[in-house]
């Protein structure tokens, strides 16, 4: 059974492509993933079946073999890094929370500083596996 990895799947198209291990890229259509997935990672590697199709060779019966590591998971701080920013976090919005109950919105500066350090925080506990 030939191997690849998953050069890229778009799950709103329906389809993406496969290289295999050989170097020869193969069509990659939604029906030929495993029952319920729905979508694969760029450098997910797989395991397949080939079949000529209409416009070349087409995967068939794809087995994930391993999934693409996650470069979210991989860079984001250790625990106890992320428990000082999430302790500074929340005395900055203890601040902006005071502010409001005067009947004071933060600045646009302050505004943009809370937003994109929220962001960022959301960003490292949001990981996906």
């Amino acid at each position: 059974m030939p191997s690849g990895r998953v050069r890229w799947f778009d799950a709103n198209k329906g389809y993406g492509f496969i290289t295999g291990d050989d170097g020869k890229d193969v069509f990659l259509p939604s029906a030929a993933l495993p029952a319920g997935v729905t979508t694969l990672r760029k450098g997910a590697k797989v395991e397949f079946s080939v079949a000529d199709g209409r416009k070349g060779p087409q995967a068939m019966d794809v087995t994930l073999a391993a999934a693409a590591p996650s470069l979210v998971k991989a860079t984001r701080p250790k625990p106890d890094d992320m428990a000082a920013i999430v302790e500074d976090l929340i005395k900055l919005l203890d601040s902006a929370g005071n502010g409001l109950r005067r009947r004071r919105y933060p600045s646009a500066a302050e505004s943009r500083k809370l937003a994109t350090l929220l962001r960022a925080v959301a960003d490292n506990f949001d990981v996906q596996d």
